[in-house]
């Protein structure tokens, strides 16, 4: 009752001021339904919504009409449309504060030509073939993380031994960040993806690693370092601005760190329910370990929603017509849960499910996550380690007792206490 109340007065200032998601305090409760799960399974309406209409119009209390996409050829088919949309945001934040164009940054939120200037900076440092030297220090860094969850003593937090670092130490050695800046950019990840405080709040938290970006960035424009910030700054120099790499670096760290973490999480949680599966990842030939990895990315979809979509002119969506301006948000979850595509009982885990490949768990089309080959290769190097070096790994507590995050863009569980 006093959220419908809050939502009247949010929408009477709309309507004399225009949209600014940054007084947005609450998450409108007809907007919350692709981010709500039980345990790693979304809500069974999410796929009695998609049965029944694979584009639904929602009315959001904030005066923004939105389509939510659950199928996923229409999902796949809006996530590679360039021409029909935009994923520019700004307008929908104030002129200062945050929210303002210097803090909502990145390659998830520009349109050509400068997605395409930025894209370009940094897609050659996340090949597979660049990739593929990076792979010994992975191999590293996920020994060294493993040693120190031995040496915590069972039982201990995989989460915080294991799950949240070996991301963030590979990140932010690939770009050059110092050590001090870790505990920072983790304790914001997790901030930034919170619906529960609405707009505002997530906004916070990316306004304040955002700054801490720009001092990154001002130091390294006076002695690069020797990580990718350092390489753009040495070959770009003046012609880049420091507000325009710290958005872009803000987008990998984020995105290199919170999905590659929860799936870790989430994916060795999972692969515990059945020893079979256990044995699989620990005892697997690479292409089996391969085939494992993308269907744990297609079953746990952990970004729950793709980056929003602004229709560029009017159009119909699966028989929806979309208006100019309007929102289209995709559900890469329920997407990926689709039978049409997935094949049957696409809500059990099946490693050797076909087809294994062509989930949208990093997206598709322009905005396809630019670290994709990154996190898959994290997963392989990870799971397999934590498995082999731990064959009797079980769950310290009852998987329904964990503490799940409740309303998130990346969904995951604040911590994992494991056995060994």
């Amino acid at each position: 009752m006093a959220q419908a109340w809050l939502g009247r007065i949010v929408e009477r200032r709309i309507r004399k001021k225009g949209i600014d998601l940054t007084e947005l305090t609450f998450f409108p409760e007809s907007a919350r339904l692709p981010l709500l799960r039980r345990g790693v399974d979304p809500v069974p309406e999410l796929a009695e919504l998609r049965a029944r209409c694979p584009v639904e119009r929602l009315d959001l209390p904030m005066g923004l009409a939105a389509h939510l996409v659950t199928g996923y050829e229409q999902a796949r088919a809006v996530l590679a449309d360039r021409d029909s949309y935009s994923n520019d945001i700004r307008h929908l934040f104030g002129d200062a504060g945050p929210g303002s164009t210097a803090d909502v940054g990145g390659l998830g939120f520009t349109d050509p030509p400068l997605h395409t200037r930025l894209r370009k900076l940094v897609a050659p440092e996340f090949t597979r073939r660049r990739l593929d030297r990076l792979e010994p220090t992975v191999e590293a860094i996920v020994t060294r993380r493993l040693d120190e969850l031995a040496a915590a003593g069972s039982p201990a937090d995989l989460a915080e031994h294991v799950s949240w670092r070996v991301p963030m130490d590979v990140i932010c050695g690939l770009l050059g960040l110092d050590d001090a800046d870790h505990e920072a950019f983790v304790r914001l990840g997790t901030k930034r993806f919170d619906a529960t405080g609405g707009a505002a709040a997530a906004l916070g938290a990316v306004s304040e690693q955002k700054r801490i970006l720009l001092d990154v960035v001002a130091r390294q424009r006076t002695a690069p370092g020797h990580g990718l910030i350092g390489r753009v700054l040495q070959a770009e120099g003046d012609a880049l601005s420091d507000d325009d790499l710290a958005g872009l670096v803000d987008g990998i760290v984020t995105g290199g760190y919170e999905t590659t973490a929860s799936s870790l999480s989430l994916g060795t949680m999972v692969l515990l329910r059945d020893p079979a599966h256990a044995a699989l990842v620990r005892e697997g030939s690479p292409a089996e370990i391969d085939g494992l990895v993308e269907e744990l990315l297609r079953y746990l979809s952990v970004v729950q929603v793709a980056f929003p979509r602004f229709a560029k002119q009017d159009l119909e969506l699966s028989g929806c017509p979309v208006r100019r301006g309007d929102l289209v948000a995709v559900s890469l979850s329920g997407a990926d849960r689709d039978p049409a595509w997935a094949g049957p009982q696409p809500d059990r885990f099946q490693p050797d499910r076909s087809p294994a490949g062509g989930h949208l768990a990093f997206g598709h089309g322009m905005h396809r996550c630019v670290g994709a080959e990154l996190a898959r290769m994290e997963l392989r190097i990870t799971l397999p380690a934590l498995f082999r070096r731990f064959p009797d790994l079980a769950l310290a507590v009852p998987e329904e007792t964990l503490p799940w995050r409740g309303l998130s863009f990346v969904h995951g569980v604040e911590e994992l206490p494991v056995s060994f």
